[in-house]
């Protein structure tokens, strides 16, 4: 631009350039304008002086050749008013386009965040539902969960009862059809009696929790909650920071975890059905890297969740003990 300054020559207009100058623009900028512009229009030119007003370097005067082709006559002083509320009248009008374009910008920009925060509250409901949905499937398994465990301490209890009534040489209404279904079990050829399985590890997780909850019943139930709450947060820490050596060591001395969990025998056995292990010659429970089983310490933290939401989690097997006792 700099050499475009001193050295080249530019053609202008001479009407034009004496209708910008009445307007009060300077004879070097509105040289600039008009050859910037192409000589097209004075309201081209006018404009251009609007896009570059800040540019200093448009002050300088060019080296300028008339174009005589195109003249016009001197204006009177009416003329020159004239000439500069026409000027006026352009620049209002470039500046009206502007902001009119600046305010479709913004409409635009304005439309576009609309957009995105209608697609951050969608993927957040798509979430939330998710979520609903999840602990429904939870509530829903906690509850067969414990209506399987009611129907099979009910028929603990109605086989015991039966069982007391032979014992003492009473009848029993069910008699006859036990007595059927044996003969037609008897004469089955294919029936083969085999041993219980043993339990697995979530069951045993689960009975070691309802000794837990019914070995103390007496206690407070906040207490034995935050029993079982500092057990899900060792597990939890366990299964989701597996590298992390800290989350797999407990300090059995730990005034903290002895007066939540540690004094209690089943909290211990719980924490070893997690896959810890008490160290030789220590005083931590460890899991190792490669003993961590993320499969089992989820069936914890399920179980534990259980214990944690069902108000009457350990305490039906206690009415169940106490009816045999009777």
């Amino acid at each position: 631009m700099a050499e475009e300054t001193e050295n080249a020559a530019i053609e202008v207009n001479r009407g034009l350039l004496k209708e910008l100058e009445d307007m009060g623009f300077s004879m070097a900028r509105a040289s600039w304008a008009l050859h910037h512009s192409g000589n097209s229009s004075l309201e081209a030119a006018v404009n251009w002086i609007i896009d570059h007003e800040n540019d200093s370097q448009f002050e300088n005067m060019p080296l300028v050749e008339f174009n005589i082709e195109i003249e016009s006559p001197n204006p009177s002083d009416d003329a020159a008013e004239n000439a500069q509320a026409r000027a006026k009248e352009l620049m209002e009008k470039a500046l009206k386009l502007r902001e009119e374009e600046e305010t479709k910008c913004e409409r635009e920009r304005e439309k576009e965040r609309i957009r995105a925060g209608k697609e951050m509250m969608e993927t957040k409901r798509i979430a939330e539902e998710n979520e609903r949905k999840r602990n429904i499937a939870l509530r829903k398994a906690e509850k067969d969960e414990e209506k399987k465990a009611r129907e099979k301490i009910m028929l603990k209890v109605n086989s015991d009862k039966l069982e007391r009534k032979r014992r003492r040489g009473l009848p029993t209404k069910t008699e006859s059809a036990s007595t059927s279904i044996q003969v037609s079990l008897l004469d089955s050829k294919r029936i083969v009696m085999s041993p219980p399985s043993p339990a697995s590890k979530a069951e045993e997780m689960r009975e070691c929790l309802r000794s837990l909850r019914r070995n103390h019943k007496d206690e407070d139930p906040r207490i034995m909650r935050r029993a079982f709450e500092t057990l899900l947060t060792i597990v939890r820490n366990a299964a989701k920071k597996p590298d992390e050596e800290r989350y797999r060591r407990i300090r059995l001395t730990n005034r903290l975890f002895h007066e939540r969990v540690g004094r209690y025998k089943e909290g211990i056995e719980f924490i070893e059905l997690c896959g810890f292990k008490r160290e030789e010659g220590s005083e931590f429970l460890s899991l190792s890297y490669h003993d961590a089983d993320i499969n089992r310490l989820r069936d914890a933290a399920f179980q534990l969740n259980s214990a944690i939401i069902n108000p009457f989690f350990g305490l039906l097997s206690t009415k169940a003990e106490e009816d045999r006792e009777k």
